[in-house]
């Protein structure tokens, strides 16, 4: 099934500024997708449109199906989303937070709390339960967002930037327990600048640029066709004199190829190894 639709889509605000120049997009029910683009690209309005928050100029829209036209309370309670600025009142404690947002969705009291206990301790912070929201870290508020996001067990996540300003440590948990949410049947779209992640996490990738859809297909796929590799060589001249140089690989060359050739001056190869991961590579390609 598709968990996510798009035709057409548009977006012109008053100013006239286009954000989205007619996206057609297709995302399929229990996968991982990174959307990735510069600022302005258009990322968190395609975003905004999706929950709601921002009306479109143009196109259609559909989650599971149900189109954000005709039926958009259907389409919000299939969505969880964390934005990227913390929305959170901050006066109220960590529980009474995830616990009144499921409120919000019909979702029994009972039913909440026990969400709310399993959510926070699927993510560290139940001992920070009745703490004020404002005393909280910002890896931990990171962390309360994502289970006010999945209180009401949304079938798509919506993660806007969601490791912005958090430290390795808690960005590489909180990726565990995206993947969590994954194995459980959740199909996440997240937006990154953090591309290593996105190639590590996720199955699929969108590039945008200036609003339009530039580069979209599986990881895998797009990485193999990719025209251009880098790495960093350690070499030791017929001098003795030892160097690191940039080395630059476009479509058709191989490491092979170039290790044999400075053999053949009798330069030794002591250590090569990749200078970027190759999505960074992909998305400096297509943005040139």
């Amino acid at each position: 099934m598709e968990a996510l639709k798009i035709s057409g889509l548009t977006k012109t605000y008053k100013t006239g500024v286009q954000a989205l120049k007619g996206i057609d997009l297709t995302v399929d029910a229990g996968t991982i997708t990174a959307l990735l683009g510069a600022n302005g690209a258009g990322k968190t309005t395609l975003i905004a449109i999706l929950t709601g928050l921002v009306n479109k100029t143009d196109g259609s829209v559909s989650v599971f199906e149900h189109d954000i036209d005709s039926d958009p309370q259907s389409v919000r309670s299939m969505i969880g989303v964390v934005p990227q600025e913390f929305n959170f009142n901050i006066f109220e404690k960590v529980e009474d937070i995830v616990i009144n947002q499921a409120g919000y969705y019909g979702v029994p009291r009972d039913k909440a709390r026990a969400r709310t206990e399993f959510l926070l301790r699927e993510l560290g912070i139940w001992d920070k339960r009745r703490s004020i929201g404002r005393t909280l870290s910002g890896g931990m508020k990171r962390r309360l967002m994502i289970a006010r996001a999945l209180v009401h067990e949304p079938r798509l996540l919506l993660l806007d930037e969601p490791s912005a300003g958090v430290d390795v440590e808690l960005r590489l948990g909180m990726w565990e327990f995206v993947r969590k949410m994954h194995a459980a049947g959740t199909t996440v779209i997240l937006t990154t600048h953090y591309l290593e992640e996105a190639e590590n996490l996720c199955e699929n990738v969108v590039i945008m640029k200036k609003g339009e859809i530039i580069k979209s297909g599986a990881v895998k796929v797009l990485l193999r066709d990719a025209k251009q590799q880098s790495f960093v060589v350690t070499v030791v001249r017929p001098s003795g004199t030892e160097e690191i140089i940039d080395v630059f690989l476009v479509d058709g060359q191989s490491v092979t190829d170039y290790v044999q050739k400075l053999a053949s001056d009798g330069t030794i190869v002591r250590d090569i190894r990749p200078k970027a991961n190759r999505l960074e590579e992909l998305f400096l390609e297509v943005n040139s």
